[in-house]
C-alpha cells in the first residue's frame, strides 16, 4: 500500500510538473549559424515576439528581424567625375576624416548612419578636409554616406573602437 501511495505520489508530481514546464518555441521562416572573430550566434529569422539585451560593448535584439541598408558605390558615377574620397583612421576612436579631392566640397555632405539605418549625423562638407567626431557614439559598424545633393558619391563601413 505504501508503495502505490508513493508511485502515485510521484506520478501526480510528475504530470503537475509537466503541465507547468514551458518551452521556448516559435514558427520561423529561416535561420541559421554565423561565426566570426568574436564567437558564434545562431540566429532565426520570422519571430513575432522579441527582447532586447544590452551591455557595454553593444546589443542583441532577439527574434526581430532587422532591416538595415547597405549603400552600394556606384561605379559609374565615381569613374564618370573623378572622385577621391578617402576616409581615415578606419577602425577609429575619435575622429574620423573625410578628405575629398578633385571635386568641390561646397556641394557635399555625409550622412552616418548605424546598422538597423538610423540617421546618426547629417552634415555638409566644411572643407577638403572635414572631421566627424566619433568619441560620444558607442563602439559598433556605421555606414558613411558621402553625397552630392540626392545622388551618393561613395560609401564607407566605419569601424568605431
Amino acid at each position: 500500500m505504501r508503495y502505490k501511495r508513493l508511485k502515485l505520489g510521484a506520478a501526480l508530481l510528475l504530470a503537475f510538473g509537466l503541465t507547468e514546464m514551458q518551452a521556448q518555441q516559435s514558427i520561423n521562416t529561416s535561420g541559421g549559424n554565423a561565426t566570426g572573430s568574436s564567437g558564434t550566434v545562431s540566429y532565426s529569422v520570422g519571430q513575432v515576439a522579441y527582447m532586447t539585451h544590452a551591455g557595454t560593448t553593444g546589443s542583441v535584439a532577439q527574434g526581430v528581424q532587422h532591416a538595415f541598408e547597405i549603400f552600394n558605390l556606384d561605379l559609374e558615377e565615381v569613374e564618370s567625375s573623378n572622385v577621391s574620397v578617402l576616409v581615415y583612421p578606419n577602425p577609429t576612436a575619435e575622429f574620423l576624416t573625410l578628405e575629398v579631392k578633385d571635386l568641390d566640397h561646397s556641394t557635399l555632405g555625409y550622412q552616418l548612419y548605424d546598422l538597423q539605418g538610423r540617421l546618426l549625423k547629417s552634415e555638409p562638407m566644411t572643407d577638403q578636409k572635414t572631421k566627424v567626431d566619433m568619441r560620444t557614439l558607442p563602439s559598433a559598424t556605421y555606414f558613411i554616406k558621402m553625397s552630392q545633393g540626392k545622388t551618393t558619391i561613395q560609401s564607407f563601413k566605419i569601424i568605431k573602437k
